[in-house]
C-alpha cells in the first residue's frame, strides 16, 4: 500500500466518522426515518472500508514475509560468495591451447609438392611447443582412494604439478636450442636427455626424477612417489621403464 493510498483510506474514515459523529449529536431529538437510514449506510460503508483495509494489512504481511525470505537467501548467497573470494584455488583448471594446422594444410591443396611441403609447415608451427600437465580438479582430488591420498592435501597435489610442469619446461626449453648456443653445463644435460629417449617416447613429453632434482629444490622422496602415484591415478602421466630409469610421460 502506498502513501497516498493510505491517505485515501484515513481521509474516506474519518469523512464516515464525522458524519456518524453529526448524527449522534442530533441524537438527542427524534431523528425521522431517513436520517435513520443515513445512519445504518454510514456504518456499513465505514465496514467496507475497514474490511478492505483488512485486505490490504494481510497483502503487505504476505509481501513482508516474502521480502524476510528473499534477504535470508541474498544473505546466503552473499556469504557463499565471500566464502569464495576468500578461498580462491591457486590452481584453476586451463582450457588447452590448440595449434591449428588446418590453414596451413589448406594453402597447398590441389599444389602438385602438397605431400613434400605440408609436413615442414606444420612442424614450423609446433617448433618450440612444451605441454604442460593441467592441474587437478577438486573432483578428481576426491576421487582417489584415501589409502592413497594419505595426508596430502589438495593445494600440495597440485604444487606438485606445477613442480613437475617447472622440469618440463626446463628440459625442453634445452631440447628446443640449437646446440651451438648451449653452455658445456646444457650441452650435457641435452645429451643426457636424448641418450634416455627411447622409440616409446617418441613425440612425448616426459621427464625422470633427476630431471626434477635437477631443475626444481623439490626432494623425490617416498611421499613424492606417492604423490606420483596419485598423478598416476588421476591419469596425468603414465611410467615407462628401461634402461634402469623410470620415465613420467604426460598423457
Amino acid at each position: 500500500m502506498t502513501m497516498s493510498e493510505l491517505e485515501d483510506f484515513s481521509k474516506r474514515i474519518h469523512e464516515r466518522l464525522a458524519s456518524i459523529q453529526r448524527m449522534l449529536d442530533l441524537s438527542i431529538i427524534d431523528l425521522p426515518q431517513n436520517k435513520l437510514k443515513k445512519l445504518g449506510q454510514e456504518l456499513f460503508a465505514i465496514e467496507g472500508i475497514l474490511d478492505e483495509s483488512e485486505k490490504y494489512v494481510n497483502r503487505q504481511r504476505d509481501q513482508l514475509q516474502h521480502l524476510k525470505t528473499l534477504e535470508k537467501s541474498s544473505q546466503k548467497y552473499l556469504e557463499d560468495l565471500r566464502h569464495l573470494q576468500d578461498n580462491i584455488p591457486e590452481h584453476l583448471p586451463q582450457k588447452k591451447n590448440q595449434v591449428n594446422v588446418s590453414e596451413p594444410v589448406k594453402a597447398y591443396i590441389n599444389t602438385e609438392d602438397t605431400q613434400s611441403r605440408q609436413p615442414e609447415k606444420i612442424k614450423k608451427v609446433c617448433k618450440g611447443y612444451i605441454k604442460e600437465m593441467d592441474f587437478i580438479t577438486i573432483p578428481e582430488y576426491e576421487s582417489i582412494p584415501q589409502y592413497m591420498k594419505g595426508r596430502v592435501s589438495y593445494d600440495q597435489l597440485n604444487s606438485a604439478v606445477r613442480c613437475i610442469n617447472a622440469s618440463l619446461s626446463s628440459k625442453y626449453k634445452i631440447l628446443h636450442q640449437p646446440m651451438k648456443t648451449l653452455n658445456n653445463r646444457s650441452r650435457k644435460l641435452h645429451q643426457r636427455f636424448k641418450e634416455q629417449e627411447t622409440k616409446d617416447t617418441k613425440g612425448q613429453f616426459f621427464i625422470v626424477e633427476a630431471d626434477i632434482c635437477e631443475f626444481t629444490e623439490t626432494k623425490v622422496d617416498k611421499r613424492f612417489q606417492g604423490i606420483l602415484n596419485m598423478l598416476r591415478h588421476c591419469q596425468r602421466l603414465k611410467e615407462l621403464r628401461g634402461g634402469g630409469i623410470t620415465r613420467y610421460v604426460l598423457l
